[in-house]
């Protein structure tokens, strides 16, 4: 009895894949709605005359062109779970030709310095020997499907983002990129458990499992050590990696080069490409306090391009000062499957004081193993080339991240407001006040209700947010009427974000729209050529790219869409919101450090509109 309960017990607890082929398809919305939706999110930047044309040219193509092109997109719907998955990944990113490692990769700062970690010379090694056990714990649970399944709201969430967190890479195309993936659970079969390590142009490769069982923190110490002593005691290696920053044709003709060379070279890249995940080993020390992330999130994101693989999904940086940060291409995965796994490992390394207290037993394991690329002086070039144009474009970069500790959530709800919006309509205010204008912005929603979804966008720049942003800068207008515009402002970007995340956004069905014409070779319609579109943020020019990285200790951030704009990425805990603001210093009228401060102070002013007002 005891065994078959023991059984019963095991099956009946959930896998983290088991509900995969039961997830609804991606819908498409209705035309005329989506069509409505957009009418209303241009307004904002419109005048009246403006608007009137545009209006004209949304019905013109809702009874003409666009009513077809809704048909054959209805039809493809019909043959696919998620008729958006591949349109989506060729075009926000393996069709992109500039360095996807700097305009696309997204990383972050890892939050130990606030609790048993904080910035100290000499611990590099013993603290990324605790970390990496545990991401090959959660490994090898997601292996098991032991990883809980993420909901909303008890729907159930696509977990398949989370495949792509291990043995995954990016191959670069010379017109298009691909993502090669070996991740597999245990049912599925034998699965890549070996590490690359990065360290002082040099590469090298060892086993996260010998005689099947995991190496403990004490032998990754071990295997850590030894490349640290030899890559400390003899010259600095070539820096391959760096190639990884090019743009992607250039970089891809420089691989076909590579393997031509010497095909032990494709061997060696193989290796990489299949690993587990790369771990960086970083000579700098970035400055790091709980309140200012911001050297150790720039060094993270645009940091030593020698020693960082760019095209893998996750790299896990430790800096010399034993401060650490992850780095990861954007392409197969979004955000928060990342931030879950690290939340998992935050709780781990808190629950042992950031430390390792099981055995210390070292077994006689194999040594590390350099991947020793054959090069010419040609590739010796490329390399140089890709430096020096890498450090050109990243020293552009003004990026500051900053703890705001006078509230967070806990204030937020019990004003009963959402956190999300509230840190939404702060950052639309300050915009409006450093620049005296209305700021498209594009703020990720997730459609992971749906099978693979991924995102959608939410337009923060409502009509009902100008309205309110522009009593809050006149003089006569009571706390009462601030208020209650603020309040309208609430609900419509609520009703939005549910809107999006139950698939009934309009950007990506417009998206649809223009790429089905596309494929029929058809001209492009009026209304993607209007200049309302652009205005408004459509084909990638919203001026504010945004994205909350949830409610946990983890932050983040990506670069500005456009050269005019910003990265804004925030992370809301009770009692604080950290905020990741970027800008391009060569633009005069951006200044990140200003939009930062200026959210800052409109949290205060929000705060105390709900009091004087009495919310």
């Amino acid at each position: 009895i005891h065994i078959m309960d023991k059984q019963v017990l095991e099956s009946s607890e959930e896998r983290t894949f088991q509900y995969q082929n039961s997830l609804p398809s991606l819908p498409v919305p209705p035309l005329d709605e989506s069509l409505k939706k957009y009418l209303d999110a241009v307004k904002p930047f419109l005048n009246q005359e403006e608007y009137q044309r545009t209006e004209d040219i949304v019905k013109k193509f809702e009874n003409g062109i666009g009513k077809e092109l809704h048909q054959k997109l209805l039809e493809r719907a019909k043959t696919r779970r998620n008729w958006l998955e591949d349109w989506w990944l060729n075009v926000a990113y393996l069709d992109l030709r500039i360095s996807t490692q700097i305009y696309c990769n997204i990383g972050g700062p890892g939050p130990f310095i606030e609790n048993y970690w904080p910035p100290k010379e000499g611990t590099q090694i013993e603290r990324a020997s605790v970390n990496i056990w545990h991401t090959l714990k959660y490994w090898d649970l997601l292996r098991a499907e032991k990883v809980a399944i993420e909901r909303s709201r008890n729907a159930v969430l696509d977990m398949s983002q989370f495949r792509m967190l291990f043995c995954t890479c990016k191959i670069p195309g010379v017109t298009r990129d691909s993502i090669c993936n070996y991740f597999k659970t245990e049912t599925e079969g034998e699965c890549p458990s070996h590490l690359v390590v990065l360290c002082r142009g040099r590469v090298f490769a060892f086993n996260a499992i010998h005689e099947g069982n995991m190496l403990n923190p004490a032998e990754i110490f071990r295997q850590l050590t030894y490349i640290q002593k030899r890559c400390h005691s003899e010259p600095d290696g070539p820096g391959l990696a760096a190639l990884t920053s090019e743009e992607r044709t250039k970089w891809a003709e420089i691989r076909e080069y590579l393997i031509d060379l010497d095909p032990k070279n494709l061997t060696l890249l193989e290796e990489i490409q299949r690993s587990l995940f790369v771990v960086c080993l970083d000579d700098s020390s970035p400055y790091a306090t709980p309140e200012n992330y911001s050297e150790v999130t720039r060094m993270g994101l645009t940091g030593d391009p020698t020693v960082r693989w760019g095209d893998k999904s996750y790299n896990i940086i430790f800096f010399s000062n034993g401060t650490c940060s992850a780095f990861c291409d954007h392409s197969p995965f979004d955000a928060m499957a990342l931030v879950t796994m690290l939340s998992y490992a935050e709780g781990e390394i808190n629950e042992s004081e950031g430390k390792w207290k099981g055995s210390d037993k070292v077994r006689d394991i194999p040594w590390p193993e350099e991947l020793v690329f054959t090069v010419d002086q040609k590739i010796m070039n490329e390399i140089e080339c890709a430096k020096e144009s890498y450090y050109k474009k990243v020293s552009d970069l003004q990026l500051v991240s900053y703890a705001f500790t006078s509230f967070g959530k806990a204030l937020i709800r019990k004003k009963k407001l959402h956190p999300d919006t509230f840190v939404q309509l702060a950052l639309q205010l300050a915009y409006y006040k450093c620049h005296g204008r209305p700021g498209c912005c594009y703020e990720t929603a997730t459609t992971r209700r749906f099978y693979h979804g991924r995102t959608e966008t939410i337009r923060s720049c409502t009509v009902e947010a100008v309205e309110w942003c522009k009593s809050m800068l006149d003089p006569s207008a009571s706390a009462y009427q601030r208020q209650q515009l603020m309040l309208k402002a609430f609900a419509k970007h609520n009703k939005m974000r549910k809107e999006c995340e139950n698939g009934k956004g309009f950007d990506r069905h417009l998206l649809g729209l223009l790429l089905i014409a596309q494929e029929q070779g058809l001209p492009v319609p009026e209304l993607f050529v209007d200049t309302a579109f652009t205005t408004s943020g459509g084909g990638g020019n919203f001026v504010l790219s945004t994205s909350l990285t949830g409610y946990t200790k983890f932050s983040g951030s990506a670069l500005p869409m456009v050269h005019h704009g910003y990265g804004f990425f925030y992370a809301i805990r009770d009692d604080r919101i950290v905020v990741t603001c970027s800008s391009w210093k060569s633009c005069p009228e951006t200044d990140a450090e200003v939009l930062c401060r200026t959210v800052f102070q409109c949290f205060q002013d929000m705060l105390q509109l709900t009091v004087t007002a009495q919310l």
